[in-house]
C-alpha cells in the first residue's frame, strides 16, 4: 500500500497486528520513497462516549538508526516488570508497601 504523507510517499511493507483485550497493537514496517525503513507502533483502545463506539490512537514512530537501542531498552524493562511481578507474588501482602 503507498500513500502520501506530506511530499514524501510512504510504502506499507509489512503489518502485524495483535489484539489484547479493549486494546489493538499494529506493528507496520514502512519505507520511504528512498527505501529507508521505519517501524511504526500504533495502540488502538476501543472506548465509548455518548453511547457512540469509537478509537483512541497513539502511534510512536521508530527509525532504523533507532532499532537496537529500543529492543535493548525494551527488553530491559520488560526484564525488569516481570522481575518485580515475580517478588511480589513471593511476599505476603503487609510486606509490599515500604512506607
Amino acid at each position: 500500500m503507498t500513500y502520501e504523507n506530506g511530499n514524501e510517499k510512504q510504502e506499507e511493507v509489512y503489518s502485524k497486528s495483535v489484539r489484547a483485550g479493549k486494546r489493538t497493537y499494529f506493528f507496520d514496517i514502512k519505507a520511504t520513497r528512498g527505501m529507508d525503513y521505519y517501524l511504526t507502533l500504533t495502540e488502538s483502545k476501543k472506548s465509548e462516549t455518548d453511547g457512540k463506539q469509537n478509537y483512541q490512537k497513539h502511534k510512536l514512530f521508530l527509525y532504523k538508526e533507532d532499532f537496537d537501542k529500543f529492543i535493548e531498552g525494551l527488553q530491559e524493562v520488560i526484564d525488569k516488570a516481570r522481575e518485580l511481578q515475580a517478588l511480589q507474588e513471593n511476599e505476603p501482602i503487609s510486606n509490599m508497601r515500604e512506607e
